[in-house]
């Protein structure tokens, strides 16, 4: 959850203009409660785009979803008389999700984007709408937003309208801890809501906000992670003996994959001043097993899924997304998909993909850590084989995970259900797939923390030889919260210490402090 922010009082504030926004703003923003606020040009983009949309209505155009109804019901035409009406019926109506609530900075960065999207000037909203959603962020008032509903076509429909009913008065939200009525929780902050004008619930709902801040925050999760997977690998790799020779520059450069270049220059970097390495004189067997040896293949490929993700999303939250836009030059209207979510549907599946493979590969390591027939280790890591299981169990639990994001790895936006009576008859589940990668997320972290505790383990058989710099501090990190095993003990609680440790950046922080930064 992230924290509720302070009041603003002389931070600097985060100009939003609907161009320039990056991810590591909206992590910001989303965890670290940094204010925003509408910048000059974007308030001059919103103004001209709310006069063009008033000369629409005024002429009495057709115009889908102000002049009309929704969906199927587009043909069905509405009085001028009945065109706020239409706006809040629409708000009430479309907030219709279910299951938990999405986490505060899930929340946070949705609002964000949307109100990014909107200050580019083309949805036809007053600027009234955006500053209330950027003084709803500064303030901490926060909707209850239901985790399940989106198609991520239209948008992402029923999360946007449980943000918009909180703008309207209506719905839930939180303010710090404390959960309650819209109206309240604004009135609580000095807010007052408002009453949405043509186009306005239309132009809040219709977005692709909550797929892209779930991705946002997932990719910042992910960069993290692939951090830890390296670390751990470097342990795994001291422990069990293997060569170097795989990391040269060399073979990378007769490749030209991006992420095995970096990765290959992480680890050489993680493995310097090792004694291990240099105590076995370069491969003590032919070559090791691909666990080892593709360290730079298979996680520069899960790099790449990561980076590619982080494009697309770059793109998306600086990108008009609602129907229809308003053209202010021109004064037209034009209809069209731009709230499609496929290209974020398919990137956060990738995602989820590339998180996936990370945790196999991580997997197979503590796999072979615990194997005396391939670590040249005691059993289990524990010098009391037999009357003792050491840490037998850890990678039976590595590989529940590991099986686990197997099934989650299946592509959500493989699939498609039909929505309102087939007019929309394509829908991309983005938000299923950002909430089916996160889940892999989490599920990996847990089995690469795993292999941190096994590779420290197996560290522990290779003294007085010292590691190298990255295997060595993090070893010594971990030592400081979790002893060596030397009797059987529940180790959950030691994961759970690990996987803290790592949401918190601490074992990379220590590490990149040692060795550099890590690309």
């Amino acid at each position: 959850m992230a924290r509720v922010p302070s009041p603003p009082g002389g931070r600097a504030l985060l100009a939003i203009d609907g161009d320039s926004l990056t991810v590591e703003e909206v992590v910001r923003v989303a965890r670290g409660g940094e204010p925003v606020k509408l910048s000059h040009l974007g308030l001059r983009r919103v103004q001209a785009c709310h006069a063009a949309l008033h000369k629409i209505v005024e002429s009495g155009r057709p115009v889908y979803g102000v002049t009309t109804g929704f969906g199927q019901l587009e043909h069905v035409p509405v009085s001028k008389g009945d065109l706020l009406r239409l706006q809040e019926n629409l708000v009430r109506s479309h907030a219709a999700g279910a299951g938990p609530p999405l986490h505060v900075d899930d929340v946070r960065a949705s609002m964000l984007i949307r109100a990014n999207a909107l200050a580019k000037g083309y949805s036809g909203v007053r600027p009234e709408v955006v500053e209330l959603l950027l003084k709803m962020l500064n303030h901490g008032v926060h909707p209850v937003v239901p985790s399940r509903g989106s198609l991520g076509a239209s948008g992402d429909l029923a999360p946007l309208a449980h943000i918009a009913l909180v703008i309207i008065g209506e719905g839930e939200a939180f303010v710090g801890e404390k959960r309650m009525a819209g109206a309240a929780a604004l009135r609580s902050v000095g807010l007052t809501p408002l009453r949405l004008e043509a186009k306005e619930g239309l132009a809040i709902l219709n977005g692709t906000a909550v797929m892209a801040g779930l991705g946002c925050l997932l990719v910042t999760d992910a960069l993290a992670l692939l951090k830890d997977s390296e670390i751990a690998a470097s342990m795994s790799f001291e422990a069990l003996r293997g060569s170097p020779v795989p990391f040269d520059e060399r073979l990378s450069r007769l490749k030209k994959q991006v992420g095995q270049h970096l990765v290959a220059g992480n680890m050489t970097k993680l493995l310097q001043d090792s004694e291990i390495v240099t105590s076995h004189k370069g491969p003590h067997r032919v070559q090791d097993p691909y666990s080892l040896r593709c360290i730079p293949q298979v996680l520069g490929a899960c790099f790449e899924s990561i980076h590619y993700a982080r494009q697309v999303l770059e793109i998306e939250i600086n990108s008009a997304t609602d129907n229809p836009l308003i053209f202010p030059e021109t004064g037209e209207s034009l209809s069209g998909g731009n709230f499609h979510g496929q290209s974020l549907a398919m990137a956060l599946d990738f995602l989820g993909l590339g998180l996936t493979v990370l945790g196999a590969f991580s997997e197979r390591r503590t796999a072979r850590l615990v194997d005396p027939q391939l670590s040249e280790l005691p059993p289990f890591l524990t010098e009391h084989g037999g009357l003792q299981s050491g840490m037998m169990v850890l990678q039976y639990t590595a590989a529940a995970l590991a099986s686990e994001n197997k099934v989650y790895a299946h592509p959500a936006s493989a699939d498609s259900i039909p929505a309102s009576a087939n007019q929309e008859d394509h829908n991309s589940m983005g938000q299923g797939a950002a909430l089916k990668a996160r889940h892999i997320l989490e599920n990996a972290r847990r089995v690469v923390a795993i292999e941190y505790l096994c590779g420290a383990q197996g560290l522990e058989f290779r003294k007085p030889l010292k590691a190298g710099l990255g295997p060595r501090f993090a070893h010594r990190l971990i030592r400081k919260s979790i002893p060596r095993l030397t009797s059987d003990r529940s180790t959950s609680g030691d994961i759970d210490r690990v996987v803290g440790m790592m949401r918190a950046g601490e074992i990379a922080e220590v590490v990149e402090a040692r060795v550099g930064r890590l690309a």
